[in-house]
């Protein structure tokens, strides 16, 4: 498992990206990085949808709930214009650590 402090580190970018091209429910949000990480990065619902809700409150995602026939009630949670820019940046600062990061370790060359 991957540290706690990186996935800290990196959770707003993992989930921005996660809703990047459609909206999602927070339990397949959750199965995703699940999935995407090859099981190396998990997000437990004590964790999750706390950070969803800031997400929400911060203006960079926008919940909605929706109802279906035969299915519970679930908040479906979609990248605002705003968090959208912050994806963006987020992925540029993630990259140049990333990049800075093979430098120092020589990661590069192997």
């Amino acid at each position: 498992m991957l540290a706690r402090e990186l996935k800290k580190g990196s959770a707003e970018l993992i989930i921005l990206s996660i809703v990047e091209t459609r909206s999602r429910h927070g339990y397949e949000i959750g199965k995703l990085i699940a999935e995407r990480s090859q099981g190396e990065v998990t997000f437990h619902v004590a964790s999750l949808y706390p950070l969803l809700y800031r997400l929400e409150e911060r203006g960079w995602l926008q919940g909605k709930w929706v109802e279906r026939a035969g299915e519970r009630r679930r908040r479906f949670y979609g990248l605002t214009a705003e968090g959208r820019r912050v994806l963006s940046q987020q992925r540029e600062t993630w990259k140049s650590f990333v990049e800075a990061m093979a430098l120092i370790t020589g990661a590069d060359h192997a």
